[in-house]
């Protein structure tokens, strides 16, 4: 049997060559570093982490902590080596990311059925079984001859996200459903503001701090998408003549047109999760939790997701792949990481380690959507016109049947579950 190509030897790659190589099969592994470096790397070694070293936290009431867990039970290769590189972090799983793509490469580079070659793939192979595994700012050579096989003209984006807010932790006792001049179906969940809360929300808006941009990202990045704190400086009352318009509206509570509104928009099938309309920003993710948590009805909000302004390599993943990470067009081909529409670096992990089990396997295996490893391939697979990448999050789990309010305890049975289900899964199908 010819090598399984993987394509990136970033988290997602690296996790999928070593799920392959554990159960028999041989991998030719490329990678362009160190013979060339994407704008954002800089380190030779594999799965190399780029921005922070946090690979968020441990606790099972937290959604990536217990997507660790999962990925612990399933035999995941890579959480094991943050485990045994942490550094302290409180109830966070950080680590030393330089001993932390050190042995990863030597996992690699020791594992006789894993052959890593260090060259640039620049057309996707016509032969063969494939994982493309290359990350958000995949190579412009490669890009194009993804664009070419998919069908789509540009892979580059220049991604601007509004935050995504779970919808139980909404103040419905302030917002209110409806549509700008009662046209439409009510789709929309409205935050009014009186003139006193948007000044005090104006004034925190425009001197929050900002995340600092990589100098390719600075010279296209605002192109046709404003960060709301940017439009924001142009005038006083340039948001209520934009995204916080008020113009169509009452709010029942006063009988009274209000001063501002901001909108939510459904995100997802489920109706779980909202997204802020117009709210796409550049803000530090601990000043877009302080700052949007002033907009009243927000003020107990849960951000399942920040807003993000950067560039970003994605595929239309719903469109695309099934909950395997398999191409509908070509089951030979896979995708992994972050080019899948998943965020994160456990995240990738996890897609790498459910393409690579499943390119290696007679049988397709997924994940139960009550698990996290599952709903984040659900998520990615499921048809959605405002797609854009996400993190694991507890939105994207099926509702309990039972009703709770607490949110912690929500989250907590909701991981019991998850876990109970994964262990019997793993169980059953021995992957």
């Amino acid at each position: 049997m010819n090598p399984i190509i993987i394509i990136g030897a970033g988290l997602a790659g690296c996790e999928a060559a070593l799920q392959i190589a554990k159960r028999g099969k041989k991998v030719k592994l490329y990678e362009m570093k160190p013979r060339k470096f994407s704008p954002a790397h800089a380190n030779k070694d594999l799965a190399e982490i780029v921005c922070s070293n946090s690979f968020k936290s441990n606790r099972l009431t937290n959604a990536c902590g217990l997507l660790k867990e999962e990925l612990r039970i399933l035999g995941s290769e890579l959480i094991p080596i943050a485990d045994q590189v942490a550094v302290p972090a409180g109830q966070a799983l950080a680590v030393d990311r330089e001993r932390f793509s050190k042995l990863v490469t030597e996992k690699i580079e020791s594992n006789e059925n894993i052959e890593l070659i260090r060259k640039e793939i620049v057309e996707v192979p016509k032969e063969g079984k494939i994982i493309i595994a290359t990350g958000p700012l995949t190579s412009e050579a490669l890009s194009e001859s993804i664009c070419q096989m998919i069908g789509e003209h540009d892979l580059h984006f220049y991604d601007a996200a509004a935050p995504i807010v779970e919808k139980s932790s909404i103040n419905m006792e302030i917002a209110f459903w409806g549509d700008r001049y009662g046209k439409g179906d009510d789709a929309y969940i409205n935050l009014p503001l009186n003139e006193e809360e948007y000044f005090r929300f104006y004034q925190e808006l425009i001197q929050a701090e900002v995340v600092t941009l990589h100098e390719f990202e600075k010279r296209e990045i605002f192109e046709g998408c404003m960060p709301i704190e940017i439009m924001a400086k142009r005038g006083e009352d340039t948001l209520r003549f934009g995204p916080m318009k008020p113009v169509g509206f009452i709010d029942p509570r006063t009988g009274k047109r209000p001063y501002a509104i901001v909108q939510l928009r459904q995100d997802n099938k489920e109706g779980t999760l909202f997204n802020l309309v117009g709210f796409q920003t550049n803000l530090k993710f601990g000043e877009q939790k302080r700052v949007f948590s002033m907009i009243p009805g927000l003020e107990k909000a849960s951000f399942m997701k920040y807003g993000v302004m950067h560039r970003n390599t994605y595929i239309d993943s719903t469109q695309l792949l099934d909950a395997t990470y398999q191409f509908k067009q070509d089951n030979r081909i896979y995708f992994a990481g972050q080019i899948t529409g998943v965020e994160g670096y456990v995240e990738s992990i996890s897609s790498g380690l459910v393409a690579g089990i499943n390119c290696c396997s007679e049988q397709k295996i997924s994940y139960p959507t009550k698990t996290m490893i599952g709903a984040l391939a659900d998520y990615i697979s499921t048809p959605n016109d405002k797609f854009q990448p996400m993190n694991a999050n507890f939105g994207i789990l099926p509702n309990l049947e039972q009703k709770i309010k607490d949110k912690m305890q929500r989250y907590e049975m909701l991981s019991n579950q998850a876990l109970e289900i994964i262990k019997e899964y793993n169980n059953l199908h021995n992957t």
